[in-house]
């Protein structure tokens, strides 16, 4: 198998941290990109190559591309997983936090995407892998904006997996389900704080406490770690990868219930 040049953004953590691990694992060249540096001494060690990045940030974004370029010549694999979450109702969250949410989910993705395409298609090959999430195919209260988001992501993925067919390119989506990742640990305290008071307290609390009790039950990182390789190592890979814990069932119930049906399974607990 080649070694491929890969760029994980969100590396610090959860599945950017566990995915590059399995990436320097396989014997693959692995940039590790995130603002907290510090945290991605573990990938230093293994023999990766850590970057500093913040993906709403113009400069940072043309600097890692940059750098990659000038040390290897190419970039084969590009992995789109730093995100961010918000909680809340509708009505409660600001429409500024909400923008900011897009610039990290949507907008950030789409800019390093942009500027590695050039290349990918100069060499005939490449993969884009796009962390989104079940929350790219269904929703639940008090969460629009993050379920926005990723609907956003995934609607772009598929037309970028149709205009890149023709170069040789790969785009894959990557669907967790619950995962026990520093990225859920702040969700009870950020729905409390926003919708914990007002008309919509009893959904807020019970969201809260139901997203504690799942703490304990979520998938390690490394489960979506390994399908990313896969996906990676793939001439030919799926579309979309759902992996961890409770992730194929509810897609599948999205899929195949009435909407209305679906919304009395999935929040009958909540009212």
């Amino acid at each position: 198998m080649a070694t491929k040049v890969c760029l994980v953004t969100g590396a610090s953590s959860g599945i950017g941290h566990a995915t590059a691990l399995e990436l320097l694992r396989a014997g693959h060249v692995v940039y590790g990109a995130a603002r907290r540096v510090s945290k991605m001494e573990p990938i230093q060690a293994a023999g990766g190559q850590v970057v500093e990045l913040d993906v709403t940030k113009e400069a940072d974004v043309n600097e890692v591309v940059r750098v990659i370029l000038a040390e290897q010549g190419r970039i084969d694999v590009l992995v789109n997983n730093a995100g961010a979450g918000l909680h809340g109702s509708v009505e409660e969250v600001g429409l500024d936090k909400a923008r900011s949410l897009f610039d990290v989910n949507v907008f950030g993705p789409a800019r390093l995407t942009q500027l590695v395409l050039p290349h990918l298609r100069k060499q005939g090959s490449g993969t884009v892998v796009n962390v989104s999430s079940i929350a790219g195919e269904i929703a639940l209260p008090l969460g629009a904006w993050y379920y926005a988001s990723k609907h956003a992501l995934e609607a772009y993925s598929d037309t970028l997996r149709q205009e890149l067919s023709p170069f040789g390119i790969n785009v894959v989506l990557i669907q967790p389900g619950i995962i026990k990742t520093e990225f859920e640990h702040g969700t009870s305290d950020e729905l409390r704080e926003v919708s914990g008071k007002g008309a919509y307290h009893n959904v807020a609390e019970a969201m809260a406490k139901q997203a504690e009790s799942q703490g304990d039950k979520g998938s390690s990182a490394v489960v979506v770690a390994r399908a990313i390789r896969k996906a990676v190592e793939s001439s030919s890979p799926k579309p979309r990868y759902a992996v961890g814990y409770l992730a194929k069932t509810i897609l599948w119930m999205n899929r195949l219930l009435p909407d209305r049906i679906y919304d009395k399974v999935m929040t009958g607990r909540l009212n």
